[in-house]
């Protein structure tokens, strides 16, 4: 069995190899971003990390950010949002709810009032329903600031969103003039 340092390791792995860089594994992304469960293994193992379905179908049901996904029959895997790599995850656009978070780090500031949220290298903004769970991201980057976003009033205007399998809701762009800054 893995022990929770290696848990972390090998999500950490998984998720440069499913959202970033297929090729540290060894692996080809299908165009919504699906891999074999077998290849995945593999590629695990070819690190160094001796897992088994049995601890991969673990550690995807007890990541705490849900990270990764399994198709019907458990057969692919995949990283359920944050790709820099072009992937159709094949999301339904979704009634947003009026708020959205974003948690960022405070020096980033002045460049989201002048340029508002910008998807940088994903293929998407990414929003939390909660205003915890953006501190929780924003702290990874510096001093946490937690931004409100007018979602309701954004999708009023035309903007898309859509929800991810893990609850991250996702659009392309959030004008600065859609977001609520702290005082």
């Amino acid at each position: 069995m893995l022990s929770d340092k290696e848990l972390v390791q090998v999500s950490k792995l998984m998720s440069l190899a499913l959202r970033h860089q297929p090729e540290v594994m060894g692996l080809s992304l299908d165009k919504e971003g699906w891999v074999e469960v077998q290849s995945l293994l593999s590629g695990l193992h070819s690190k160094g990390f001796l897992v088994d379905k049995e601890q991969l179908e673990l550690l995807v049901a007890t990541n705490s950010k849900k990270r990764f996904a399994f198709n019907e029959d458990h057969t692919r895997i995949r990283a359920s949002q944050g790709h820099s790599l072009e992937v159709d995850l094949q999301l339904e656009p979704k009634q947003p709810p009026a708020l959205l978070f974003h948690g960022t780090a405070e020096k980033n500031r002045a460049s989201i009032l002048m340029q508002g949220l910008q998807k940088q290298s994903r293929q998407q903004v990414h929003l939390s329903s909660d205003r915890e769970t953006a501190r929780t991201v924003g702290s990874r980057h510096g001093r946490p600031i937690v931004l409100e976003v007018a979602a309701a009033a954004m999708q009023e205007k035309g903007y898309v969103f859509y929800r991810s399998a893990n609850g991250v809701w996702l659009t392309d762009h959030v004008p600065a003039e859609y977001i609520v800054f702290p005082q």
